[in-house]
């Protein structure tokens, strides 16, 4: 068996100007993650992130500890849920439809906790059948294809028993297990909102099967939290 390690993005800057980069908690998750790795032994034979800055630094922070140098395979593909452009598109039609939806939306952008509740309406407006099409960003179908694309690629690069980091997004990670369990429209959400920074999520694959073996770890983080006398589990 052939492993993908699906891991979340460290911390980025929510409510700074700029969202798509990591914060210093983020770089720090991402330094202790890469060590981690490197002290059980775990060698990546190959990795992948988006191009996004925040998913592409972690990558770099967590290679930079394996015993031998493996670059970094970048796939737009494994880039974030168009989270912007969803809302652009979506929201209008669903405050019209949800007055008290509305009140929260004005809260939303300055409160993380309601921002999430305003990006957990416009994904589950976003992923099922009934959406719209959307002009000016990717339908759920078009982002499932890519995201499944990516994956299938990257094991097709994979040698037999070999591991893989793939470094991506809440949502991305959302996207590949729900391909990988067939999960309903209407359940995928379920795994985007609880996915924590720097989690791991791992895939297993042989002659064209893939499963899950675990989901949104952080084993690691926590077990160094107390080691380091730090709080480096987040979710966002």
């Amino acid at each position: 068996m052939a492993s993908l390690y699906l891991i979340r993005h460290g911390q980025a800057s929510f409510g700074s100007d700029n969202y798509d980069q990591l914060s210093p908690l983020g770089q720090r998750q991402a330094d202790v993650s890469g060590r981690f790795f490197a002290d059980i032994g775990l060698q990546f034979a190959q990795a992948a992130s988006g191009d996004l800055s925040r998913q592409r630094e972690t990558g770099e922070r967590v290679l930079a500890s394996q015993p031998e140098a493996v670059p970094l395979h970048i796939d737009p593909r494994l880039n974030e849920v168009d989270n912007e452009g969803q809302i652009a598109a979506l929201l209008p039609i669903l405050c019209e439809r949800d007055a008290a939806f509305a009140e929260r939306v004005k809260a939303g952008r300055s409160d993380s906790k309601q921002y999430q509740k305003v990006i957990q309406a416009v994904f589950n407006a976003w992923v099922s059948p009934d959406c719209p099409a959307l002009p000016d960003t990717s339908s759920w179908p078009d982002y499932l294809a890519g995201v499944k694309g990516a994956l299938e690629d990257a094991m097709a690069r994979a040698t037999g028993g070999s591991d893989t980091a793939i470094f991506t997004s809440g949502g991305t990670i959302a996207t590949a297990v729900s391909w990988v369990l067939g999960v309903r429209h209407d359940q995928i959400y379920g795994f985007y909102e609880p996915v924590f920074n720097c989690s791991i999520t791992r895939l297993i694959f042989s002659r064209g099967r893939i499963s899950l073996s675990n989901f949104n770890d952080t084993a690691h983080l926590q077990l160094l939290s107390q080691q380091l006398g730090e709080s480096l589990v987040t979710y966002r």
